[in-house]
């Protein structure tokens, strides 16, 4: 450009792109990568960023292609702490095309910093939408995972309870570990009173649906992809959220079987994974699938566009692990491998048919296949001491936990270059 920046100005407008990107979810390949791209542009070349999973180191000096900032100053530093809070997927979707806006010249560097500031000011979806995402996504996944209609009912009546206590109760006032165990206990008392007032049949499936808004999955899908992307601290961090998380719900779920327990003198016995015939179809599966996928989809914020999208991958990859699971006679932890590269492939195709990053897919679309089930089942055997049970159910989410992991590093690494050629970033 013959138009000079201000040195520090254009780190800094690098910086607060960085910023709205990891704190809504943007994987840290992502985030260097756009910040490069700015600060490369307005002409800034020796800027290093190093991103973490909560913070942002930018240095830089002045490579005489930039004013110095008052006269004076030759070198920039800026550290920031980036918070853990409920992701917005449409800011990373937006940053990612302002990048893209930048290096064609259609921004000045004023402009890319006022988009910025909008972007960041953008608000959540609005509390219903929210909420109804919440519900929708609680009863697809129950009729995933073997519910019938009732079941379906009464975990989208749970689904829709729980986020208005996230959102007003636990989301405001407590931490997120102490949280996170709430939710999960809110969650099963709600499905335990619904249970024993006749509202559902098979309480697991109502549990395992209303629970699965808590799963962590953003933590874990990026923790695996900053790991594919030789980003190991922050991998590691971001996988370590994600067990924790995973350990809250296990112990929300498991004092409030005890809880339960303790008023009506026994444990609720559970006999093993029920599937109902009312949702077995591969048809209706689908369609639950579907259904759960966008309501994830709204709950991880989405653009709207996006949606029905969103929902297709997920749809399209539970669609395939049925028939290999049931069809072609795999296990689930092969399945689920296959099934996670298929999701991965259909993430990036759809990332250049709609000109935003695969995450977007990829987040929403990989939920089907996460341990829900595993978790739960799990927890239950481990409080009703049958221990052998809770191991067998551990181990086997376990597997597939490392299916879904090595699926999602073989779809992000095998694809690259057969994308190379288009829009690159938004991979």
């Amino acid at each position: 450009m013959e138009q000079q920046h201000d040195f520090s100005e254009v780190l800094e407008v690098a910086s607060i792109a960085g910023h709205i990107l990891l704190e809504n979810g943007a994987e840290i390949s992502r985030v260097e990568d756009i910040m490069a791209r700015i600060s490369s542009y307005y002409g800034v070349d020796k800027g290093n960023f190093f991103v973490l999973s909560n913070g942002i180191f930018t240095t830089g000096s002045n490579g005489g292609k930039v004013e110095k900032a008052g006269g004076q100053a030759s070198t920039y530093a800026n550290v920031e702490f980036i918070p853990i809070r409920p992701i917005q997927l449409q800011k990373v979707v937006e940053v990612n095309q302002l990048s893209y806006d930048i290096s064609a010249g259609k921004c000045t560097l004023q402009e890319a910093r006022t988009r910025l500031e909008k972007i960041r000011n953008t608000p959540s979806k609005p509390l219903w939408e929210q909420v109804l995402g919440s519900a929708f996504g609680a009863a697809g996944f129950c009729a995933v995972f073997g519910g019938g209609w009732l079941d379906c009912g009464a975990a989208f009546v749970v689904g829709c309870l729980l986020y208005l206590f996230i959102l007003l109760v636990s989301g405001r006032y407590m931490s997120r570990i102490v949280g996170g165990i709430c939710n999960a206990l809110v969650a099963t008392l709600l499905c335990v009173g619904c249970y024993r007032l006749g509202f559902g049949n098979s309480l697991s499936n109502i549990i395992i649906g209303a629970i699965m808004p808590l799963i962590p999955g953003v933590p874990f899908v990026n923790g695996v992809r900053d790991l594919a992307n030789a980003d190991y601290l922050a991998g590691l961090t971001r996988l370590t959220d994600a067990l924790l998380g995973f350990f809250c719900i296990a112990i929300g779920v498991s004092v409030g079987f005890i809880v339960d327990g303790a008023l009506f003198h026994g444990l609720i016995e559970l006999y093993g994974v029920r599937v109902n015939p009312e949702t077995a179809s591969l048809i209706v599966q689908t369609l639950a699938a579907f259904v759960g996928t966008t309501a994830f989809a709204v709950l991880f914020g989405v653009p709207r566009k996006q949606y029905i999208a969103a929902g297709i991958v997920g749809a399209l990859g539970w669609l395939l692990y049925l028939i290999l699971f049931r069809n072609a006679g795999m296990s689930a932890a092969i399945a689920t491998l296959i099934s996670t590269v298929f999701i991965g492939i259909l993430s990036r195709i759809f990332a250049v048919v709609e000109k935003c990053p695969a995450a977007v897919f990829l987040l929403c679309g990989i939920f089907p296949l996460v341990p829900g089930a595993g978790v739960f089942w799990s927890t239950y055997y481990l409080i009703s001491n049958q221990f052998d049970l809770s191991s067998t159910a551990g181990f086997t989410a376990g597997k597939i936990a490392i299916a879904i992991v090595l699926g999602i590093i073989l779809a992000m690494e095998l694809p690259q270059r057969f994308f190379s050629g288009h829009r690159r970033l938004s991979h």
